[in-house]
């Protein structure tokens, strides 16, 4: 069953899970995943949180002891999660340390509420990577402009990152400088760079929500023909982008200094359209040194029916190119779609994060000892 996924591991394509929860820890469905289905790394964002805790699920006890000690709330959800990233963290050790530190990563995300204030995200770096206190996790800080200074101050502190809700070309690129910038930081610093380690999360699946949308506004069989290949075209000329930046002087400089790439990673890679295969953001993005973080859905499907035929990124650049075109010259700007995803990624995060508060508040309060 799992063929199709060895075979994108085979590719260089690392396959994480998005999603974790308690119960996901306990029952032994995650070291299942990472035996059975190739999984070789975990990532969490404040929706994932939302709604594994709000489950109720396996967190009785602790809120339980979290509100005897009358904490507060925000307190009280990063005890919650970043347990669960700890213990996470530690079934995918032997993967960590088998991939020398490549893979076997969990990922947790600074407080959304935070995505455009640089300091205030520094510091919730800092304060997070001390909290988990493992070496295989990774700081989920957003490619706001914001964030962009933050990763370099991060990495420059030798702390590992995954940087999240990239959408366009551009701020693609200005992650990878922020990331350069930081790893030459660290190197100035006296910092073993080998120990750093970085992921780039490129949102898939959400770019042709957006533009199909448009497309079917316009509503001609030209505009039709273009559904469904924004998305691919979009992350295709973002491996582009990190084949050129990671073969350039100043990469090779850091290089010599045993640094590591900063993958990219394939982000919202479950099918919003129906019409569309459940397995096209993973089987149509295979190219080595390349994350696929996937929905349990989307893992499923792929290991069910998901035809891996090797390379199916480079040499497309042409084409890749000629679609993002062709979307344009129809009206539909291409700035305005990323900016739009971007300030709606961060709002959905915050908005989680917020009903996670509201849910977690409630709880504490019901299970708070009553009063002598």
């Amino acid at each position: 069953m799992a063929d199709a996924l060895k075979r994108l591991s085979d590719e260089g394509v690392a396959i994480w899970l998005d999603d974790l929860s308690r119960k996901r820890i306990t029952s032994g469905n995650l070291a299942e995943l990472i035996d059975q289905q190739h999984v070789v790394g975990v990532t969490t964002n404040p929706s994932i949180f939302q709604k594994a805790i709000s489950s109720g699920d396996g967190y009785e006890q602790q809120l339980a002891d979290l509100a005897a000690r009358k904490v507060t709330v925000d307190e009280a959800i990063r005890m919650i999660t970043t347990a669960d990233v700890r213990d996470a963290a530690d079934i995918l050790r032997p993967v960590f340390d088998s991939t020398d530190g490549q893979d076997g990563r969990v990922s947790i995300e600074v407080d959304p509420r935070l995505a455009h204030e640089t300091v205030a995200t520094i510091a919730e770096a800092k304060q997070l990577a001390w909290l988990v206190d493992r070496p295989n996790t990774l700081i989920k800080i957003p490619a706001t402009k914001a964030g962009l200074p933050a990763i370099t101050e991060v990495i420059g502190k030798g702390i590992s990152v995954n940087v999240t809700l990239i959408f366009s070309l551009e701020r693609y690129r200005a992650v990878m400088d922020a990331y350069l910038a930081g790893l030459e930081k660290a190197k100035a610093a006296g910092l073993d760079l080998s120990k750093i380690h970085s992921v780039a999360s490129f949102f898939v699946s959400r770019v042709d929500s957006e533009i199909d949308k448009r497309l079917d506004g316009i509503g001609t069989d030209e505009a039709k023909a273009l559904k469904g290949k924004a998305a691919l075209a979009n992350a295709r000329l973002a491996y582009e982008a990190y084949e050129e930046v990671f073969s350039s002087d100043r990469w090779a400089a850091l290089d010599k200094a045993q640094a590591n790439k900063q993958r990219p990673l394939w982000a919202s890679t479950g099918v919003k359209d129906p019409a569309y295969k459940d397995t096209l953001y993973v089987v149509d993005l295979v190219a080595p040194g390349t994350v696929n973080t996937m929905p349990e859905a989307t893992l499923e499907a792929t290991a069910d029916h998901g035809v891996v035929s090797g390379d199916t990124i480079r040499g497309t650049y042409e084409q890749a190119r000629a679609e993002l075109d062709a979307v344009a010259k129809l009206g539909i700007s291409y700035d305005d779609v990323v900016q739009l995803l971007e300030d709606e990624g961060v709002e959905k995060f915050e908005a989680s994060w917020n009903d996670l508060l509201k849910s977690t508040e409630a709880e504490l309060a019901r299970l708070a000892p009553a009063e002598d």
